[in-house]
């Protein structure tokens, strides 16, 4: 990391205009990461703009900065300005640039230089600098490493703080998935140190259900769940109708695979669901067992433990895919 943070001080030297962006339908990680780098920026005189892909859930409009992000989409002209006046862009949460959406063009042909913060696997490498870690929990822990690494840590303030708390706390399960490491577990003490109200983050986060979402949840359990204990699987599949009758909003499918993954001796869980014009598959798995070697089925990636995919087909075809890759794969699924 030596080189890439002299290269970041050379960079930040000086007041530079900086864009920052992160995947589609971001997280809670994806918009912490985001507005917790942005309010450093800003602190360090930089003109700092975030622009997101899509919308997000309405459970993170309560997260501070979150005021400030252009949603892409609702102003393509202005995002478009943005990329392409910035002198530098960093890409968060990501190591894809097909994950911005109607942006990629935008953001690669841009000649801005690219920053790349990001703890996922197999990166595509249209970055110039970056700052990976495939073991780290969450993008907002490789931000709160990253300030302190360019010297700033005392910059970190409460906003900051939370943001990155945040971030840290939804990718890590609560602090419960493997990643959580004693490095996490140090780094969200001190977060609470410097302020933040853990117990508000996570009542903000996970006490915000609709009555639509939890009868939405109850409807996929009794319906639309499949448990398959010759795999050591189950899977959930959601189609178009199932969303139009609960009128779901931006973020209702959030931690909905887990359920699948949370029944005893089931060690990968799934979640097809139709979204446009595709299947969106959502993988879960533990034990040792390599969510992420199924996502690769479906032309995506991820964490070992947790990645995502699409497919094309139907949802019907789709699962018939899924299936036979069960079959072709069980030496991943740890049967014995």
């Amino acid at each position: 990391m030596d080189d890439t943070i002299r290269q970041l001080q050379e960079w930040l030297a000086s007041p530079r205009r900086i864009a920052i962006t992160t995947h589609q339908k971001p997280d809670a990680d994806a918009l912490g990461s985001s507005l917790a780098l942005y309010l450093y920026l800003q602190a360090r005189g930089h003109k700092v703009e975030v622009v997101s892909p899509t919308d997000f859930p309405d459970f993170l409009r309560w997260l501070p900065g979150v005021q400030h992000i252009h949603i892409g989409p609702s102003d393509p002209d202005r995002a478009a300005w943005i990329f392409e006046g910035a002198d530098l862009i960093f890409c968060l949460d990501l190591n894809w640039l097909n994950r911005v959406n109607e942006f990629e063009k935008t953001v690669r042909n841009s000649e801005a230089r690219k920053v790349m913060i990001d703890h996922h696997m197999e990166p595509e490498g249209f970055e110039d600098l970056s700052y990976s870690d495939e073991k780290a929990s969450s993008t907002a822990e490789l931000i709160y490493r990253l300030i302190h690494d360019l010297g700033d840590g005392s910059l970190i303030t409460p906003e900051i703080a939370e943001n990155i708390y945040t971030g840290m706390m939804t990718d890590t399960g609560s602090f419960r998935y493997t990643n959580t490491s004693p490095q996490v577990h140090r780094i969200a003490a001190h977060l609470m140190e410097l302020g933040v109200d853990s117990h508000r983050a996570y009542e903000n986060i996970y006490s915000n259900s609709s009555p639509e979402r939890l009868r939405f949840i109850g409807h996929c359990l009794s319906n639309c769940l499949v448990v398959l204990p010759q795999y050591k699987t189950a899977y959930i599949k959601v189609d178009r109708e199932v969303f139009r009758q609960f009128t779901i909003r931006t973020g209702d499918t959030e931690g909905l695979v887990n359920y699948a993954l949370g029944i005893k001796d089931v060690n990968l869980g799934v979640l097809m669901t139709t979204q446009d014009d595709m299947v969106k598959l959502s993988f879960r798995s533990r034990n040792e067992v390599p969510a992420a070697e199924f996502a690769k089925e479906f032309g995506g990636g991820g964490h070992f433990y947790a990645a995502g995919g699409k497919s094309l087909l139907s949802l019907a075809d789709t699962e018939k895919k899924f299936l036979d890759l069960l079959e072709a794969h069980k030496s991943y699924l740890q049967l014995d």
